[in-house]
């Protein structure tokens, strides 16, 4: 399977709290969450339940994977929408050493050695395996080279505090960008695929 990151971020790079609560995660002081909700029209919200209708399956970070079960996975209002189906038929993995007990049927906690077993799940038949949210994840799996296509939501705002998709001191990355739209109200979706390390200007 493809593994395919799917972040929704600020125009200065904060994926922190984007969801509908402005409490939703108040870690290091973070005080401007719920940034996100409703600010893409129509066309944007089709593809992104597109997007979750093509995954095989989704893997998770420990904090995303409690919040989309307490959500997607239980409200059954979301539990009927397009997204919460797509959530619920497909297979859910989660990177974790602490969880032991997943609620939401079709979990399975990844054990031990997290890149042996993400690379076990991408060497698997199918299309994609997908990770929404999951900053901290994402981070990983780009630093181990794990990730085949980024999908990027770029909401029009800057927030000026909260953690950032990508470290201020991190590895480099080229990208070569696979596709590009804008949507009537300016959310801007880039799906990149990872093109090894950038080219950089001799020194003199």
């Amino acid at each position: 399977m493809k593994l395919t990151t799917v972040t929704q971020l600020t125009i200065d790079g904060v994926v922190q709290g984007n969801g509908g609560a402005s409490d939703e995660d108040r870690r290091n002081g973070f005080e401007r969450g719920g940034w996100a909700p409703g600010k893409g029209d129509d066309e944007t919200r089709a593809f992104i339940a597109r997007t979750y209708q093509r995954a095989d399956a989704f893997l998770f970070g420990r904090r995303t994977y409690d919040l989309f079960a307490r959500s997607w996975g239980s409200v059954e209002q979301l539990r009927a929408h397009p997204i919460g189906v797509a959530l619920e038929n497909a297979p859910k993995y989660v990177a974790s050493t602490t969880l032991t007990d997943p609620a939401w049927s079709g979990t399975t906690v990844l054990p031990g050695d997290l890149a042996a077993a993400v690379a076990e799940l991408k060497a698997k038949p199918g299309g994609e395996l997908q990770v929404h949210g999951s900053g901290t994840l994402v981070r990983w799996l780009l630093a181990h080279d794990l990730v085949d296509e980024l999908v990027l939501t770029v909401i029009p705002v800057v927030l000026g505090q909260g953690t950032r998709l990508f470290p201020a001191d991190g590895p480099d990355l080229a990208l070569d960008l696979v596709e590009s739209r804008v949507d009537s109200k300016g959310v801007t979706t880039q799906v990149f695929r990872p093109a090894g390390r950038p080219q950089y200007a001799p020194t003199a």
